[in-house]
């Protein structure tokens, strides 16, 4: 089956086909780093994160770009983000942009999300956006001002509110930004800003000292590593506009073809059913999540819900979820620990056992459907059933755990970015290994109706090796 997506552009799901064969060129909006990071950037970031897996796992050659905005993002009133926040914090904006992109790498380390293939900062390419500037300039398809801005002409690009379905009409004067006064029209976007004495991140330009616009900055970093031409762009849906909008605007107006042949986003967050927001009294930073949960459970959470559809935090589902991902855990990683000491009669592939080859063509066809994780993951469901049947079997068939394990290896964990393995618990391999065994133990006490003696194993490994132990499960504290 081949690989569909939802390409936003044509609003249906197409065949995906590169440009080139066997490559793909992907750029994905990154944060804005003026805050710590939130699990709207947890959304995004593990949804581009598997896509970027899922097309290494068929084979492509993936370039994926992911930039960081430090500098020109701009506020309602004009402001720019990180210099609002340095002023808040008593700081400087290089200073602030650095600090907040260092607790996004950690974050997305935390969630296991592979790093991009290049991550480049928008202060980096100052050159390269005076230069698109000046070519949109010279082909008349932005302007300067007395007062030291450019623009881009919005009426001069007849395509602009494709991608999110907008007439000029629907684009109203003062939506993104206050108006200011020296537009040829209220609809036209920055694309280069006047700045003040005061302000500290500022460059020398053709037009005066002063900084890029937001837009302007992505469609240099994604032309500079990418072509003028891109497979795939991301972002989340509040990207589509203006920024997306603006950026193919301009793209095509500076290069004279195509930007980008599949656009995908990745829907919002929302906690218990209300948009988030640090007003609201309901803003979750990831640091702050990660006190209570385990990254990998928030990963596993989030991927329970399709990369398009809203995902709502509520700390029941989250629950639920560490309790199903605990319950792969324990299954998968004790399958292991008794492979370690058997070791199948013959060494056969997947292939023999149909029930295995069904439940890993029903995972791959759900991949192939524009990275249908939450169908996905209910066939590790289904797979995690099997390996339970066998493992507990009085003589289990260990050529068909072999089999279910080796899938866990080639497709769950290096798609969906779980892990699995006793040894990347916290504790060792020895203690995780006895923790197992003395699990067992207490099951079998359990079972004999020995329930003292299985409670003081309890209490004995919960003091000791400091994990949560409850009927059916083990998980660090």
């Amino acid at each position: 089956m081949a690989l569909y997506v939802y390409n936003t552009l044509t609003r249906n799901k197409q065949e995906f086909i590169p440009q080139i064969e066997g490559k793909v060129g992907m750029y994905v909006c990154g944060p804005t780093v003026y805050g710590l990071p939130h699990v709207g950037h947890a959304k995004s970031y593990i949804s581009f994160d598997v896509i970027f897996r899922y097309l290494k796992f068929l084979g492509y050659r993936v370039k994926y770009v992911q930039n960081i905005t430090d500098v020109g993002h701009l506020l309602d009133n004009d402001d720019d983000r990180i210099i609002k926040q340095a002023q808040i914090e008593k700081s400087d904006p290089y200073e602030i942009a650095y600090k907040y992109e260092l607790h996004y790498f950690d974050c997305m380390k935390a969630l296991n999300c592979e790093r991009p293939s290049i991550s480049c900062r928008a202060t980096g390419h100052i050159i390269e956006i005076i230069e698109m500037v000046k070519t949109l300039v010279e082909k008349d398809f932005a302007y300067s001002t007395p007062e030291g801005n450019v623009y881009f002409r919005i009426n001069s690009f007849k395509n602009y509110g494709a991608l999110s379905n907008r007439t000029l009409t629907d684009t109203k004067s003062g939506e993104r930004i206050t108006v200011a006064d020296d537009k040829e029209n209220p609809e036209d976007f920055a694309l280069w800003k006047r700045a003040e004495e005061a302000h500290l991140m500022k460059w020398d330009s053709p037009w005066g000292v002063g900084y890029p616009g937001w837009h302007i900055e992505c469609s240099v970093m994604a032309k500079k590593y990418l072509g003028a031409t891109i497979d795939i762009h991301g972002g989340g849906m509040d990207n589509i506009f203006p920024h997306h909008e603006s950026e193919i605007a301009q793209s095509e107006c500076a290069n004279g073809v195509n930007f980008v042949k599949y656009f995908l986003h990745n829907n919002l967050v929302t906690v218990n059913g209300q948009k988030m927001g640090k007003s609201l009294g309901n803003f979750i930073t990831l640091p702050d999540l990660f006190k209570e949960y385990d990254p990998l459970i928030i990963r596993f959470f989030t991927l329970t819900t399709h990369y398009r559809r809203p995902l709502d935090f509520k700390e029941t589902q989250i629950k639920e979820a560490g309790d199903s991902y605990n319950r792969i855990y324990e299954s998968v990683s004790q399958a292991r620990s008794l492979l370690k000491n058997k070791q199948a009669a013959s060494d056969p592939a997947a292939a023999a056992y149909n029930d295995v080859k069904q439940i890993i063509s029903d995972f791959t066809d759900a991949m192939n459907d524009d990275f249908n994780t939450p169908a996905a993951i209910s066939h590790v469901y289904a797979i995690v059933k099997l390996l339970n049947t066998e493992t507990h079997n009085a003589a289990p068939d260990i050529g068909k755990i072999k089999a279910i394990l080796d899938f866990f290896s080639s497709h769950v964990e290096p798609i969906l970015g779980f892990s699995f393995d006793a040894q990347t618990s916290s504790t060792n391999d020895q203690t995780q290994e006895l923790v197992t065994y003395l699990s067992d133990i207490r099951q079998k006490l359990r079972d004999a109706k020995q329930f003292e003696l299985a409670d003081k194993i309890r209490t004995d490994m919960e003091t000791v090796f400091n994990v949560s132990v409850k009927d059916g499960k083990v998980s660090n504290k």
